[in-house]
């Protein structure tokens, strides 16, 4: 497969299916499918089985391959720094606690990241390591540059991260599921996830995001800006005060599921 200047891949895993895209380039950077692969999510080596398949299809060599993963197969909660913390090690522990806290078990089989911050609460995520690690070994069998493996959520936040303006929560919405990061000022105060039941108006935004603040414990935000499959519906109107709604993206193409899973944190 020739590469143009500027081109690179995505790869969008799931636990039931696989994207590949090229994008990017130059004179006119684009987004293209290049291949997708059907997972039978939960059985014995699916997604190892179904990334070989994709990947012998489509012959990555010499590619830089950017892999954003479904956020149900990680892992991503808030982490408040301890009083006093100044080293690494400090955040690290203190990670691994709140893990600990929340899931029930330390994260052993599970390869953390965070953005590491001694002066306010950040976010962290955690991959499966045995999924990590099938991507580090696919990398050097195909002979592709593996340049970042992100959660979806984590990488919806970084694309539009110059563009959230103060008072504002930021979410995604995803194959029926919203997740809201919260702030409290410029500080992180919670990720929170919950499934959008059918036919969810602009009704039922205002009530889930007014129950998040009082759950949370901070002021309901003056903005909500989402990017993904979010309802038109959802967006600002004349009469609306309790707060305004921003969708970040126009979502009237007809993406595929996984397709807008791997497409998720480049230009529409």
């Amino acid at each position: 497969m020739r590469r143009k200047f500027g081109q690179s891949l995505r790869l969008g895993v799931a636990a039931d299916g696989l994207a590949l895209l090229r994008v990017g380039g130059w004179p006119r950077a684009g987004a293209e499918v290049m291949a997708l692969q059907a997972v039978e999510a939960g059985a014995p080596d699916a997604l190892g089985k179904g990334l070989r398949a994709l990947l012998d299809e489509c012959d990555p060599r010499g590619w830089p391959l950017t892999v954003v993963l479904a956020d149900d197969l990680v892992r991503l909660w808030q982490v408040s720094p301890p009083p006093g913390a100044t080293r690494l090690s400090d955040l690290q522990a203190a990670c691994a606690l709140r893990h600990q806290h929340l899931f029930g078990a330390p994260p052993l089989e599970w390869r953390i990241s965070a953005d590491w911050d001694a002066a306010r609460p950040f976010l962290a995520a955690a991959a499966p390591e045995a999924l990590l690690a099938l991507l580090e070994l696919l990398a050097r069998e195909h002979r592709f540059h593996l340049v970042e493996v992100a959660p979806q959520f984590v990488a919806a936040m970084n694309a539009w991260r110059r563009q959230r303006r103060p008072g504002a929560w930021f979410g995604l919405v995803h194959s029926g599921v919203l997740s809201i990061a919260a702030f409290e000022g410029s500080s992180l105060a919670a990720v929170r996830t919950a499934v959008i039941p059918q036919g969810a108006d602009r009704d039922w935004l205002e009530a889930h995001v007014a129950r998040e603040a009082l759950r949370v414990g901070v002021g309901r935000p003056e903005r909500l800006q989402l990017c993904g499959a979010a309802p038109a519906g959802w967006a600002s109107s004349a009469g609306r005060l309790k707060f305004a709604c921003t969708l970040l993206e126009d979502d009237s193409a007809d993406w595929p599921l996984h397709v807008r899973l791997a497409r998720t944190g480049i230009a529409s």
